[in-house]
């Protein structure tokens, strides 16, 4: 077999399903169905497409509940979790905080207007009945951006499984779950950049199954007097975190691994030990440039 590299673009970044296939039609036809799939989610769940479900909750925030599919309220049940065993920082209501935070420009929004947003954050208040969602207060959004794209990610696996295919990842901006090996049994070898160097990778990590996803202060940022202001916002504060400048996880499901990248980075002081207890295995540098890392096959870049 050979390995094929089908490209696409999908949730603002770029994609790429990587196959194991005996030509280049077997592996575009059923890399199809996979890209497919990842676009059915964005559609979706996505709070910037209008037909949306999470647009239709946002919309009648304040107003009357929204009912939902049995794929919705299964996701909402996977947020239960995150919000319960993160001590409530993993928050899908905290990215109302974007409205305050531009990062194409270097400005910290002042303490009012973060304040303001923070009263309107808060899963708790979230009234759910059955398959009912509602929010209760005018201007509160849900958003699925911490563990949209690595949830995408597995069904994209998922529906390569389901047509036969043994080799290969998928990959969505850097959130990649695997197939299977190479078709000649080798592991892949996924490289972890930089957080300060984007033309360097830090190390690789070999990956025979399961996934990997990563957390950083690179992705956007802005400095101001040498302190760094990410993307990365915490929701009881409304600031951006300072511990970590990237937290990598390997786990069996991408999902999984995202959301222990996520939590990891706003627990600060506090995701060593969240790690050792939560995830599979991990590679994590903190705001000195010190690595830790568990169970990782790891090759070290020079």
């Amino acid at each position: 077999m050979n390995v094929f590299h089908l490209r696409f673009e999908a949730m603002g970044g770029v994609g790429e399903v990587v196959l194991g296939a005996d030509n280049l039609k077997h592996a575009q036809e059923v890399a199809a169905s996979a890209i497919d799939e990842v676009s059915r989610i964005e559609r979706k769940y996505s709070r910037y497409r209008p037909e949306s479900i999470l647009s239709q909750i946002n919309e009648s925030a304040g107003k009357k509940p929204v009912e939902c599919d049995e794929e919705t309220d299964a996701l909402f049940g996977y947020v239960d979790s995150l919000y319960e065993n993160s001590d409530g920082l993993f928050d899908i209501t905290s990215g109302i905080l974007r409205k305050a935070w531009d990062f194409s420009q270097a400005v910290v929004p002042e303490r009012e207007t973060l304040d303001a947003l923070i009263e309107k954050i808060g899963w708790d208040k979230v009234e759910r009945h059955g398959r009912s969602v509602r929010l209760p207060i005018q201007g509160m959004q849900l958003d699925f951006g911490g563990f949209a794209k690595e949830y995408a990610a597995d069904r994209a696996a998922a529906n390569l499984h389901a047509k036969g295919m043994r080799s290969g990842y998928v990959n969505l901006a850097g959130d990649i779950r695997v197939i299977g090996p190479k078709p000649d049994g080798s592991p892949w070898l996924v490289g972890i950049r930089d957080p300060r160097d984007s033309s360097r990778m830090l190390a690789s990590l070999l990956l025979h199954t399961g996934a990997l996803a990563t957390s950083g202060d690179y992705e956007r940022y802005f400095e101001i007097d040498g302190r760094r202001y990410c993307h990365i916002l915490h929701p009881r504060t409304g600031m951006p975190v300072t511990n970590w400048r990237s937290v990598s996880v390997l786990a069996p499901l991408a999902v999984h691994a995202g959301s222990c990248t996520t939590i990891a980075m706003l627990k600060e002081p506090g995701a060593l030990p969240f790690l050792e207890r939560s995830c599979s295995a991990f590679l994590a540098v903190d705001r000195l440039g010190v690595m830790y890392h568990r169970n990782c096959d790891i090759e070290y870049s020079p």
